[in-house]
């Protein structure tokens, strides 16, 4: 069988000479700026769980580059249906931390009021950023869906499926990879794989040589990349868009990266991290990568790091100000946006669980009146 070769754009000391990566100096300090706020947000929210102000996050670090890549070759028009690793998705762009912080606290702010996790983001401003799903799989036929309909409508937006590798295990991978396939849809599957499902490592996931030879069976294009290579991601998701926009059909993309940290904050990856395996993978940090890159290309100084570095922390140590401080949804919030019409049933079970809450003194339940 024919392996599938890896492409790499950066050499071994990280130029890229005459590469056509089609960005402007500009653009270039905008990616890396957007991997040093993915950071500076993991830094903040670590320290907010384990401080107790918030309850859960997900590091994203090592995988920076990957999601930065990926999301460059999308215009704002495109859909992305999001893995629960992929900040830096939304803020290339354009999300502020702001508002990816407001659901870190599901505050009254929270596109979400609170009804979903932390680091559930969905936004519709600036990007089309779909609800991370918690169940692994469930939103890769949902970003199929949407692609169908583009199809149906004669519109020529592409959706990205973004997941990690244990997601091909799930049957949404299945389900979503066959009907793509057969309808041409133009949705680019972007496979993370980041060594680990939780504590699974992949040669306990899959008995296949690659994560992109599985293509082969749903009759459509596999392609490996360097994950840690910001502009082979890059290439490699551009021309997939390409193809799906000139109604070519899907491609699955396998990138091959590293979780250079826990699964969750709940999580302790030095039980089942080999440390010579995190050692190795140090050595090829996507964000160092990407700076030296930089600093080759005479983009890079001193001063421009220490600048970005302190505007993106002090964007989020901000942004998790604001959140904090920002009430909690009110308990009508609990029946809201389900119905246009409240039916009488609810409306009564509202009524109910105001007055308890007026009755216990809580401030939130105003005047004892349901509001709905």
């Amino acid at each position: 069988m024919t392996q599938i070769e890896s492409l790499s754009v950066l050499s071994s000391d990280n130029a890229a000479p005459g590469h056509a990566h089609g960005l402007t100096n500009d653009e270039l300090v905008k990616c890396y700026a957007a991997m040093l706020r993915v950071r500076a947000f993991d830094d903040i929210c670590m320290k907010l769980q384990r401080s107790g102000r918030i309850g859960f996050s997900i590091p994203n670090r090592g995988v920076e580059g990957c999601q930065v890549g990926a999301a460059s070759a999308f215009e704002k028009t495109d859909f992305l249906f999001p893995s629960y690793r992929d900040f830096g998705m939304a803020m290339l762009h354009g999300v502020p931390a702001v508002e990816m912080m407001h659901n870190m606290f599901g505050n009254s702010k929270d596109a979400a009021l609170g009804r979903q996790m932390p680091v559930h983001f969905s936004f519709t401003e600036p990007i089309k950023f779909f609800s991370i799903s918690s169940p692994i799989g469930t939103h890769l036929p949902q970003a199929v869906g949407a692609a169908r309909a583009f199809q149906a409508r004669g519109e020529k937006h592409v959706c990205l499926a973004s997941f990690g590798d244990g997601g091909t295990s799930s049957l949404g991978f299945h389900s979503a990879l066959n009907f793509a396939g057969v309808w041409k849809a133009p949705v680019v599957f972007l496979c993370q794989n980041n060594g680990w499902a939780i504590s699974l490592p992949s040669s306990g996931q899959t008995a296949s040589e690659s994560y992109a030879i599985k293509a082969k069976a749903y009759g459509i294009p596999g392609v490996k990349v360097d994950g840690n290579d910001l502009l082979a991601v890059r290439q490699a998701t551009r021309e997939a868009v390409a193809r799906a926009r000139a109604g070519e059909g899907p491609t699955l993309i396998e990138a091959e990266t590293y979780r250079m940290g826990g699964h969750s904050t709940s999580d302790d990856p030095t039980k089942y991290v080999p440390k010579e395996e995190l050692d190795k993978w140090e050595a090829k940090d996507p964000v160092n990568r990407f700076r030296r890159f930089l600093e080759h290309e005479g983009i890079w100084t001193p001063e421009l790091e220490e600048r970005l570095l302190q505007e993106a922390k002090d964007e989020v140590a901000e942004a998790a100000k604001i959140a904090e401080a920002t009430p909690k949804p009110g308990l009508e919030t609990v029946f809201s946006d389900v119905y246009a019409e409240m039916p009488d049933h609810l409306r009564a079970q509202g009524q109910s669980m105001f007055d308890l809450a007026a009755r216990r003194g809580d401030a939130a339940a105003g005047d004892g009146a349901f509001p709905l």
